[in-house]
């Protein structure tokens, strides 16, 4: 099979510099290298990307391939002279390629030691609250299942702590893997102890050899006042535990809002539809509305009208990360009822006798008969 052209291979142009070159590099080994890659043709595509990063990165092997192309490394051709590649020391490429600061070296290149402590993973509970609830803040209990280390075990997974036969207590294997351009070495995580560097002679029947045990608890969460659907909050410590000693993950609470009857929300604005009879609406009134901690008496002028507002400053509900407050809003809604006795309906008629239009029905009805 013919080979690829090597910038190809590294997905960059000819007149890529150094820097792309090795960034290209980098992303090709964390995706094909087999320590994290079980795929058939994964550690062919590694070797490739090898290969090319080899010749690509040395300005004077570049310019015999720019010059040459593949022959040039040939050593039966005489374009170029030949050119020998086991001398390319793999190790150090890679302790520079690797060495990404935040999470360390992912492949393990030139590194020996264990595992260190990792804090466990965090966990999710979804907790459905009133919408009262949520207005006004409460405290609630809750019961979660979550993981920690195992009492019997101290989270070691098990008794009799031996150092391990298979790395020698250094929590990786140290492989020889060979090429076209040399050999060089790996370190993978040791599978007999996990990158522990230790075995234990008994295996703990507890937590059988995990070192954590499911645990179910009753925990109090403080619903702060003003949440919303979607909202959450962080509990330090109350996630899964860690391993090799480090500290829990944590528990983070995600609140769903249940609807109200009366009450709607926009926001920090409360919305609520007060009910009234055609009378009320004509003659005016007083109704009390109840707003969410507290009820107030709302006058209504004569002459209302279906779906006027009534806006109550500073009595929503509080914004969950400020001090300030929405406002409370009361929609009137005129009832015409469905059902009238004889002495209703002939009160109606008689009113209906009367001149009770205004200037927007009197314009209505000339606009009808234009």
């Amino acid at each position: 099979m013919a080979k690829r052209d090597y910038y190809e291979v590294l997905g960059v142009d000819k007149s890529a510099d150094e820097k792309e070159i090795k960034m290209a590099f980098r992303r090709l080994a964390k995706k094909y290298h087999p320590d994290v890659n079980k795929a058939p043709d994964a550690e062919e595509k590694f070797k490739e990307a090898q290969e090319a990063y080899a010749v690509l990165s040395d300005e004077k092997r570049r310019k015999q391939y720019d010059q040459f192309g593949h022959a040039a490394f040939d050593n039966n051709t005489g374009g170029s002279g030949g050119f020998d590649f086991s001398g390319f020391d793999f190790s150090d490429i890679f302790d520079n390629l690797f060495d990404f600061g935040i999470g360390g070296n992912p492949f393990g290149f030139g590194r020996s030691s264990r595992r260190g402590k990792t804090k466990g993973n965090d966990t999710m509970f979804i907790m459905e609250i009133s919408f009262m609830e949520a207005a006004l803040g409460a405290v609630k209990e809750v019961e979660i299942t979550t993981t920690e280390d195992c009492p019997e075990c101290d989270g070691k997974g098990g008794h009799g702590e031996e150092t391990c036969n298979e790395c020698h207590g250094s929590g990786t294997i140290t492989s020889k893997q060979s090429t076209l351009f040399g050999s060089f070495l790996t370190k993978t995580t040791c599978p007999e102890c996990n990158g522990k560097g230790v075995t234990y002679k008994d295996t703990c029947r507890k937590c059988r050899g995990k070192g954590r045990v499911k645990v179910t608890k009753n925990i109090e969460v403080k619903v702060p006042e003003g949440v919303d659907t979607g909202n959450r909050i962080r509990l330090s410590g109350y996630g899964e535990a860690g391993t090799n000693g480090g500290p829990n993950g944590d528990l983070y609470i995600e609140f769903k809002v249940k609807e109200h009857e009366f009450y709607k929300r926009e926001e920090n604005d409360v919305y609520i539809t007060v009910p009234l009879t055609i009378t009320e609406a004509i003659l005016g009134c007083k109704k009390d509305v109840k707003l969410l901690d507290s009820i107030v008496t709302l006058t209504i002028p004569a002459g209302s009208s279906n779906g006027d507002k009534h806006r109550i400053k500073g009595k929503g509900i509080k914004d969950v990360n400020y001090r300030n407050y929405g406002d409370f809003f009361c929609i009137l809604k005129v009832v015409t009822p469905k059902k009238l006795t004889r002495e209703q309906k002939k009160l109606i008629e008689k009113l209906d006798q009367t001149d009770l239009s205004d200037k927007e029905i009197d314009k209505y009805n000339k606009f009808i008969r234009q």
